[in-house]
């Protein structure tokens, strides 16, 4: 049977006052797990991953619960259950895309792409964060992915774009080739990173506008940062204009963001719900074929999650 755009999302209350659960507002900008059930705080390195609960700012807005509970509706097994709960079940985030029956058009409105820190992206980010932002179980994970689809090393002719990228993509040791292009957001980042032959420091929000030509690269990646694009369509769109035909885009995110900076959408809903909207982007964007997604976490309930989400731009005759 079709999926309906998803499944039914879990009901959360509105946070009205639209601020962090806590005592008092917080500044921090260290990386925290969005949207998952409460655990411990832990240090993983430098960084200071916090898992809460409900670290949402507001119910979603624009579309509303209602509305997206319509279009997250899924036949078959899974019924009534949320997109979290299924999550859980072995497999189950590789059907959220299959037989998708999209709306006619893109169900998100302006106000679900806001964030709780509407504050220049470019001051945000004007210190380098030379830590990574998922465990490494989770990067492991991801290299291993990368070393399954990625073209070989050296491989003539291929052009590679690591979009949001810092300083390091997570490729497999040793992979290079004759152009491997970094966009971020901070240059100090992007001139540690080893594996990049050249970086652009762009902030996407500010300008989706991608400086190369039409069918310049081969692979597109972006690891854990397309929860924080405000104008995702037009990024996509941009995305599949510098694919080359048949070239694959492979967005990859797990639950832990800069949560002040992630966009209202994201905030408000779990794993699974983020990649039947990662899927969206694909689909609504127009070029690409049918998203596909895999849940490749290494070590689930003890790890990091990690999720991709993928597709090729449509081959021209």
């Amino acid at each position: 049977m079709a999926n309906r755009f998803g499944v039914k999302l879990q009901s959360r209350p509105p946070n009205l006052a639209g601020i962090y659960p806590f005592s008092a507002p917080i500044t921090s900008t260290n990386s925290v797990q969005c949207c998952s059930k409460a655990q411990n705080s832990r240090i993983v390195g430098k960084r200071r991953a916090i898992r809460c609960r409900n670290i949402h700012r507001r119910l979603i807005l624009g579309i509303g619960v209602s509305l997206w509970s319509q279009f997250m509706s899924m036949a078959g097994n899974v019924g009534a259950k949320s997109f979290v709960a299924s999550a859980r079940q072995k497999g189950a985030i590789e059907q959220v895309l299959k037989n998708v029956e999209w709306p006619e058009q893109f169900p998100f409105k302006d106000e679900d792409f806001q964030r709780f820190d509407e504050s220049s992206d470019t001051l945000f980010y004007e210190m380098p964060r030379f830590v990574t932002h998922i465990d490494d179980q989770a990067i492991a994970a991801l290299t291993k992915y990368y070393s399954e689809v990625l073209p070989s090393s050296n491989t003539p002719g291929v052009a590679v774009l690591d979009m949001c990228s810092s300083w390091v993509s997570h490729y497999p040791a040793g992979f290079k080739q004759e152009k491997i292009v970094g966009m971020g957001m901070n240059e100090e980042e992007l001139k540690r990173n080893p594996v990049l032959t050249e970086y652009v420091v762009q902030d996407l929000n500010n300008n989706p506008k991608l400086p190369f030509g039409d069918n310049t690269f081969d692979v597109i990646t972006n690891v854990v940062s397309v929860d924080y694009l405000t104008k995702p369509l037009d990024v996509f769109k941009e995305m599949s204009r510098v694919l080359k035909p048949g070239g694959l885009a492979i967005m990859s995110f797990s639950n832990r963001c800069f949560w002040t900076k992630a966009i209202s959408i994201w905030t408000s809903t779990g794993d699974a719900d983020h990649v039947m909207i990662v899927g969206s982007y694909f689909h609504y964007a127009g070029g690409f074929e049918p998203p596909q997604a895999m849940d490749i976490s290494p070590n689930p309930g003890r790890s990091d999650p990690i999720y991709i989400v993928y597709s090729r731009k449509i081959a021209t005759a």
